[in-house]
């Protein structure tokens, strides 16, 4: 993606100044583009959501288009819209949202939203809303919320004589389970099980950061300055380095990279990972386990961070009001369901997150609500127009620290000089 908002706001600007409006035939139905990424079960429940629709809708055809990695989407975002052929809708995360809004790139959604007859604001979670307004205005619509949870292999933990993790755990609780479950299983002197995967970044160091009463930036609305060496932050910080550092219970950089902690948790391998709900499809596939999951650890006060996704409608799209019926369908109850049966999302509708359609009892993990019930808890980043870049320089720095290359100081105080550029 591009590095600095200035070059977006050119490239939006000149964008906005040259589109003109397409024309069709009135006996064609007018396409309406659809840009989104993800695996094969988030590309499939796509597909039917928009088949539904257009089987309501036989004038308009959505053209869905996945790009599986997420950096190469956001690669083609930027493309298309310098080269003036954005799609009509694109669905994105909130926290890479910000070049977007900043360049005036986006139909804000609120005034659609607030004459609809199929849809109501009062029926979504106010934190998936909130982490897509800029402003004070709604740009776009939450499809999808979700919280990191640990997902665990309760084979594993029945084998090692734990319990499965409770609600109560603490930080101390946390670190013992998982240094039970690392064993060099062969007398080899390597270690063939780890006991956690988690990504060194800052999505996955940030919930504990909060849990220890720290501060990323100084100011949530308008931050100035990382706050990553602020006392009860670099605290939490020291901790979660610390997993790799000194209790070795996550694999090293080259354990990683021969293997990564996803493929060892699939092959079993792996006691726990900390992911979103995004890994649910896919470990619904395993046969050789059994899995469940298990809220993150207790700290000195509740805390989570935000997963959301929304549905952006294009300021340089000719279509906006017809991209709109699609925005709004795929937001009703009848929409969300279709993708919430497929396991990946967890719903922004208040009537779906908390139902048996999501929680679904029957299906794997046992324990769906864990994720329902950290929704009060949730947190979110801010929503800035160069948070990516400033999110990529910690995430770069603090990996370095996780896997001992660098000293915890030594990345405090490089991501803060790297991004002041980034904060001003």
């Amino acid at each position: 993606m591009l590095r600095h908002v200035g070059i977006w706001l050119i490239v939006f600007t000149i964008m906005l100044s040259g589109c003109t409006p397409l024309t069709n035939d009135d006996n064609q139905p007018t396409t309406i583009t659809f840009f989104i990424s993800g695996d094969p079960t988030d590309e499939s429940a796509y597909r039917m959501l928009a088949a539904d629709f257009m089987a309501a809708h036989p004038d308009l055809t959505i053209a869905l288009l996945n790009i599986p990695s997420g950096r190469d989407f956001r690669r083609r975002l930027a493309a298309d819209f310098a080269a003036n052929t954005p799609p009509d809708i694109f669905l994105i995360n909130y926290r890479h949202l910000g070049p977007f809004v900043a360049g005036e790139a986006i139909a804000p959604v609120a005034p659609w939203l607030k004459r609809s007859q199929m849809i109501s604001r009062e029926e979504f979670y106010p934190q998936a809303l909130d982490a897509f307004t800029w402003q004070g205005v709604l740009q776009c619509m939450p499809q999808n919320m979700s919280s990191p949870v640990i997902y665990f292999n309760r084979d594993l933990f029945a084998a090692a004589g734990l319990p499965d993790p409770d609600a109560g755990w603490t930080w101390a609780d946390f670190v013992e389970t998982a240094r039970t479950l690392t064993r060099d299983l062969d007398g080899d002197g390597v270690i063939d099980q780890y006991g956690l995967g988690i990504t060194p970044s800052l999505v996955r160091a940030a919930p504990f950061v909060w849990m220890n009463g720290g501060e990323l930036v100084d100011d949530l609305v308008a931050p100035s300055r990382l706050t990553l060496d602020d006392p009860a932050t670099q605290e939490a910080l020291t901790w979660f380095v610390a997993l790799q550092t000194e209790h070795h219970v996550v694999p090293d950089a080259v354990a990683e990279a021969a293997e990564s902690s996803l493929s060892r948790f699939l092959s079993g391998r792996l006691a726990m990972i900390v992911e979103s709900r995004r890994a649910t499809p896919e470990f619904r596939l395993i046969e050789a386990f059994d899995w469940d999951v298990a809220p993150l650890p207790v700290g000195k006060q509740p805390a989570s961070i935000l997963h959301s996704d929304a549905y952006c409608i294009t300021a340089a799209s000719p279509h906006q009001e017809l991209a709109w019926r699609f925005v709004e369908f795929a937001n009703t109850r009848e929409g969300q369901l279709i993708l919430a049966q497929s396991g990946r999302t967890i719903p922004s509708r208040l009537d779906l997150a908390d139902s048996p359609a999501f929680l679904a009892p029957e299906a794997r993990p046992a324990h769906s609500r864990i994720f329902v019930d950290a929704i009060p808890t949730l947190r979110s980043f801010p929503l800035l127009a160069t948070w990516s870049d400033i999110e990529g320089v910690v995430d770069a720095e603090l990996a370095q620290a996780f896997y001992g290359q660098i000293s915890l100081d030594v990345a405090i105080r490089n991501a803060a000089a790297r991004s002041e550029e980034f904060l001003r």
